[in-house]
């Protein structure tokens, strides 16, 4: 049995601690059964075939570094997963805040395309419970984090793990905190504002932290929770000068109070102010400290808890830090429970950094939000009005309202009896990388856009990473798979991705870059191509876009079949005429740059012998089963583009084309039971690909059931690709290879071939709900989530791809979003009348 838990069960909590029953859960004591990294020793023959690439990295490294600059992607220095990762908090956006299962605040992302790696000890919750007496008798640090080998050393970290347990339901978690000497429990609730189609509480930079202290035992206590927090994000220039922190007292719209504290100072030149505070209400006492030394001992702000119970009432101000110095705040809500009661307190942290910079600066999107009113348009005097208190307290007035949103989004998911647990907890937690992928929200201020029609000018500019480590934005190849995710939830943000990339299309950039695979020079930019990227934040993205150095992306045959197939994909899920009009266009050029690739006229595109599209190690030749469907499914939506529009010329010409390369596809790669690889005479051109009807899915995803690949291939391909690659590959525990030769040995002619990869898999196990193969999609896929969330450790930086043993490679990736396609396809066979299919809803 697959199952979302390690080693827990909540079974037992009483239905007031409101657990939910699904999420990934897991004790705080828990060690991975395995550890692996990203160490990987290719084989010999592939690294014959890597030398030059890799000779020609060494140069590109030592360029960069000679220029002060990291590499795009740094295969010299990659990052090893600290399996300690639960959901981040912060909405959409505005810059995000990991936090570990076990309690900590780790893995910043406020500096726009930037991760920092860091785990901040002075960045925690404490408890302190008195008796009856005012007595203190328990204090502790609520976290089973390691104590840190220097600072806060009078603080007491040694919680015991196994009576702590978690659970991630992104955009919300539960910590659970069982303290039985003192018949005390607290529960911990999560929510950060990630709300499906809503464009302004989801771009808000905060979360709000629930605390329920349950009262068990026969006296009544007086319990603290006290939060600390420091400036910065665990880098040297947290210790810059002019660091100052302030009382926090803000109410919002309908009365509701914020008591705390600010944090103000800068980060690489972005000024930012943190906001700490807590909700007042009756019954809840709020003290508030401006500033301990987190470097230090911390043994003041430990020992006045200790001895009051609560912290000092400070000045309104504090002086600011010198050179060296870092800043710590805290707040403390205390609360007396008499016996065999609960009580409440709620806290929130924002963050407000409204301007950020790359080589240009820009706006966060938030700030033109009024959240000093509930409202829901945004305000053009955002930016004047928002402050880290106010957001402190529109978060506490309407975390509420954002928590019935969420009930009411997954409620239907939560209910749905054929679903097996372990996929609803992939489904919402794999939703992270929308906020936490490096996103930047920003204001458009392109003043040549449309006012009237161009949803830019209402909703901004969206751009995510391709990876934690792969830093480039709105990697197209990528998003393709991952899009799902957007056009589903935020459909507004898939549109105006896609006028950004649309506008595009007609841009020149003659800049020679030097590609890292053959060694050539090409344009950066080839006019009607799609781009690979739309930059690097380490240059200027947006202006300066393809920024991937490794082939030339003009060449690439997948990419601008990807642009028509999300068009018309986005059209079918939104029936949004506008946005079809303002694409037309474009999708025309686009096809007709591909179709120069036909080179014989057969209907069909051919590769040109080198990775040239997203399996970009894996060379493919003449045509292959890839691009091939994905050139047959961009045709037949272009033809229903025309029939839409009623152009003539282009019904035919697309009819005609699509035609041709069915009957070339099927002559050229069908071999009676699967499509071949490719039509070279490769020794791996027979390789059953998992991916090799990514244009199928696509299709089926935009509800199309005409036939444009024959239903018993289709079937045949799906069943040799489940019998092979995924049960002949890890006796199916760790999802589909990427490539499986016919005789059963997995292909390893390239790195890639060898290669799980998740959001592939995602895709490949929509299919198959779209083909009526849900059993095999649910087992196919529950294998890849149990390896990366219960066996490695890795939820919430999902990997790009896994190897059969000891390794994997990029984490925090963008493709596992993937997995809204799966849901999109479930969502329609369900209003097909799906039978019940309750034998595999624990498979």
């Amino acid at each position: 049995m697959l199952s979302s838990r390690t080693n827990m069960s909540t079974e037992d909590f009483p239905d007031d601690y409101n657990i939910p029953k699904f999420g990934w859960k897991v004790k705080m004591d828990h060690v991975f059964e395995e550890k692996r990294n990203q160490n990987l020793r290719p084989r010999w023959h592939q690294i014959y075939q890597l030398i030059p690439l890799a000779l020609r990295y060494v140069v590109y490294h030592m360029y960069n570094a000679f220029h002060s600059r990291q590499p795009l992607m740094n295969y010299i220095k990659m990052e090893t997963g600290k399996q300690i990762y639960g959901a981040p908090i912060g909405g959409i956006g505005g810059g995000t805040i990991g936090r570990g299962y076990r309690g900590e605040f780790c893995r910043f992302q406020l500096r726009p395309g930037r991760v920092e790696y860091n785990t901040v000890p002075a960045n925690n919750f404490i408890v302190t419970i008195q008796d009856s007496q005012k007595k203190t008798v328990y204090q502790k640090v609520l976290s089973t984090y390691p104590k840190p080998k220097k600072q806060l050393s009078a603080w007491e970290w040694d919680f015991d793990g196994s009576q702590a347990e978690y659970t991630a339901l992104y955009p919300r978690a539960w910590s659970v905190f069982r303290i039985p000497d003192y018949a005390l429990t607290l529960v911990c609730r999560q929510i950060s504002p990630v709300i499906p189609d809503n464009y302004k509480d989801s771009t808000l930079p905060g979360a709000v932290f629930v605390w329920t202290a349950h009262n068990e035992g026969t006296e009544m206590l007086h319990v603290s929770i006290t939060f600390t927090f420091k400036n910065g994000c665990g880098r040297k220039d947290d210790r810059d000068p002019n660091c100052v922190s302030t009382t926090l007292d803000s109410k919002a719209e309908n009365g509701t109070q914020a008591v705390g504290v600010q944090i103000s100072h800068r980060m690489d030149a972005m000024d930012y102010t943190y906001g700490l505070a807590v909700k007042k209400k009756d019954g809840v006492s709020i003290t508030r400290m401006l500033r301990f030394d987190p470097a230090g001992s911390g043994a003041d702000i430990w020992n006045r808890l200790s001895e009051k119970g609560e912290l000092w009432t400070d000045p309104e101000t504090c002086s600011p830090t010198a050179s060296g110095e870092q800043l710590g705040a805290a707040i403390c809500s205390r609360l007396s429970i008499p016996a065999g009661s609960s009580l409440d307190t709620e806290m929130a942290l924002a963050w407000h950094m409204p301007k950020v910079h790359f080589q240009s600066w820009h706006t966060r999107f938030y700030t033109t939000q009024d959240f000093t009113t509930a409202s829901v348009p945004g305000s053009e005097d955002g930016a004047r009005q928002t402050s880290a208190s106010v957001l402190c307290a529109y978060a506490l007035e309407n975390f509420v309202r954002w928590e019935k949103a969420i009930d009411e989004w997954q409620r239907p998911i939560l209910d749905d009896s054929d679903l097996p647990e372990w996929y609803i907890s992939a489904l919402f937690n794999e939703l992270y990388f929308v906020a936490d992928g490096g996103t930047v929200w920003l204001v458009h201020n392109d003043k040549n856009i449309d006012p009237t029609y161009d949803p830019r000018h209402k909703y901004g500019r969206f751009a995510y990473l391709e990876g934690h480590e792969y830093r480039m934005y709105n990697t197209y190849d990528v998003h393709f798979y991952a899009s799902f995710a957007l056009a589903m939830l935020w459909p507004k943000l898939q549109e105006v991705l896609q006028y950004d990339i649309r506008d595009t299309l007609e841009e020149e950039n003659k800049t020679q870059r030097w590609h890292l695979y053959d060694g050539k020079s090409q344009d950066r930019k080839v006019k009607n191509t799609v781009p690979h990227d739309v930059g690097d934040p380490e240059e200027d993205p947006f202006k300066l876009i393809n920024a991937y150095p490794i082939h030339d992306v003009s060449e690439w045959r997948d990419l601008n079949l990807k642009y028509v197939l999300q068009v018309w994909r986005d059209f079918s899920l939104t029936k949004n005429e506008r946005y079809l009009a303002d694409m037309w266009s474009s999708c025309k050029k686009v096809i007709d740059t591909a179709e120069t690739w036909d080179t014989d006229g057969d209907g069909l595109i051919e590769n040109n012998g080198s990775p040239d599209q997203t399996y970009d190690s894996w060379v493919m030749e003449g045509p292959s089963a890839y691009c091939g469907s994905l050139w047959l499914a961009a045709l037949y939506c272009m033809h229903k583009m025309a029939v839409h529009f009623a152009d003539i010329d282009a019904i035919d010409k697309y009819a005609a084309l699509l035609e041709r390369g069915k009957q070339s596809f099927e002559e050229k790669l069908w071999n009676g039971q699967y499509y071949n690889f490719d039509s070279s005479q490769s020794a791996h051109s027979k390789s059953v690909m998992s991916d090799q009807l990514c244009g199928q899915w696509y299709l089926r995803a935009c509800g199309v059931t005409d036939e444009v690949f024959p239903p018993e291939n289709v079937k045949s391909a799906l069943k040799t690709i489940f019998r092979l690659n995924v049960m002949g590959f890890c006796e199916g525990r760790m999802g589909a290879v990427n490539g499986m030769l016919p005789s059963g040995q997995v292909d390893t002619s390239t790195i890639q071939s060898e290669e799980v990869w998740t959001g592939v898999v995602y895709g490949l196990c929509a299919l198959m709900i779209h083909e009526n193969m849900e059993e095999e999609a649910f087992l196919t896929a529950g294998g890849m989530f149990n390896t990366v969330y219960n066996r490695i450790g890795l939820g919430f930086e999902t990997p790009e791809a896994l190897y059969e043993k000891h390794h994997y490679r990029a984490i925090g990736y963008m493709r596992p979003l993937a997995i809204w396609g799966m849901q999109l396809a479930w969502q329609q066979r369900k209003n097909h009348k799906l039978p019940s299919h309750k034998h595999y809803a624990e498979v």
